[in-house]
């Protein structure tokens, strides 16, 4: 499980954490995630073998697949097995099959069921460039090379839980309501997960909101402030998130930590994305209770699910993430990453990032490519 503090940062003797057994819930979703999450899953079991680490995984469905099945996102069955579990590997909800649905009963119910039952108030985002993929982003080399990001999105709050929301009759038609809405807890905690993340890095944080015209970023931004005030060896400024999207592509060296809200960084990230080449590469880890989720950031890619496409680097990496926030094993994490990156200097690309010259694989290929380099 996560350590006691709830933000998946503390460390311990990593050999404390060896022989131990862990049980996953896996929830491989619909679309690309029933391709993606069993390749991760093959990567995660080589590396925790190299520990001594068994992992027992039990599977469930969640999002389309279950509505097909049972009416709903989220059975009751695959929320009490992820509560019980010590970590959850999920793999992409949704696709316009369900499109149609009301939104109380779409795919992407499961995801912000999972995090509210959870207790998942934190989302952290890896916005990493490998130096292989330099060419595979649309941005000039000199603007990307060397980026390393984190988004730190609070994941429990803001727009997308707060109430009254809804669609209601008016006179002449119809009327859509969704409430921004933040507390001093939940701004503190996600604050605090922030600037501690920021002294594992390069102490800076930036804290995106818009406090020029949104009194929930007026209140977000004072009580960031405050308790910045425990962590004075850490940097911290502040931005708008239209000047943040803009230097995003401008200057993206000058961001360390990015803190943000729900809403904002949902889109932020998915921005930072592109730095990378694709949004096929980036890995999430969403923590704060006793167990923590991993998901890559993309979603389902309906049009090629099924085909042996699919880049299965940010599943895999989510499953490195792991060991790094539940098993507390660093060196998980650091083996995985390594692997990856040696498979991309060899030249290997997946559709998402392919480029002439270099060599095209399938999303098994690629996953016994990294296995290969796992030694």
């Amino acid at each position: 499980m996560c350590p006691s503090t709830g933000s998946g940062l503390a460390k311990g003797d990593e050999r404390e954490f060896m022989g131990k057994t862990y049980n996953i819930a896996v929830f491989p979703g619909d679309g690309i995630g029933k391709e993606i999450v069993p390749q991760a899953l093959r990567v995660l079991n080589r590396v925790a073998s190299i520990f001594n680490i068994n992992v027992k995984t039990e599977e469930a469905l969640i999002g389309g697949s279950a509505i097909d099945e049972f009416g709903i996102p989220l059975p009751d069955d695959s929320l009490n097995l992820a509560l019980k579990s010590d970590a959850v590997l999920l793999g992409a909800v949704g696709g316009p099959k369900w499109e149609g649905l009301d939104y109380s009963i779409r795919p992407e119910r499961a995801l912000l069921g999972l995090r509210e039952k959870l207790g998942l108030y934190g989302n952290l985002r890896p916005v990493k460039l490998f130096s292989a993929l330099v060419d595979a982003s649309t941005l000039k080399r000199e603007v990307i090379e060397g980026i390393d990001i984190v988004v730190i999105r609070e994941l429990t709050g803001g727009i997308y839980f707060g109430k009254p929301r809804g669609v209601e009759k008016i006179d002449g038609g119809e009327r859509g309501i969704n409430t921004e809405v933040y507390t001093t807890t939940e701004i503190e905690r996600i604050a605090r997960l922030a600037f501690d993340v920021a002294r594992g890095r390069r102490k800076k944080v930036c804290s995106v909101d818009k406090a020029n015209v949104l009194e929930s970023s007026e209140l977000w931004r004072r009580i960031v402030c405050d308790v910045h005030k425990g962590y004075k060896d850490v940097e911290l400024s502040h931005m708008y998130v239209d000047n943040c999207s803009m230097q995003l592509i401008r200057n993206p060296r000058q961001f360390d930590v990015i803190l943000t809200t729900n809403m904002f960084g949902d889109i932020l990230s998915d921005e930072a994305a592109m730095l990378t080449g694709s949004i096929g590469m980036l890995p999430s880890a969403s923590i704060g209770g006793t167990v923590a989720m991993y998901e890559p950031i993309h979603g389902s890619a309906p049009d090629i699910a099924g085909q042996d496409k699919a880049n299965p680097i940010a599943t895999i990496l989510s499953a490195g993430m792991m060991f790094k926030y539940s098993f507390n094993l660093d060196e998980g994490f650091t083996i995985i990453d390594n692997a990856v990156t040696k498979v991309l200097d060899r030249g290997y690309r997946t559709p998402d990032i392919y480029s002439q010259g270099s060599k095209p694989a399938g999303t098994r290929e690629m996953t016994d490519l990294i296995l290969n380099e796992i030694k």
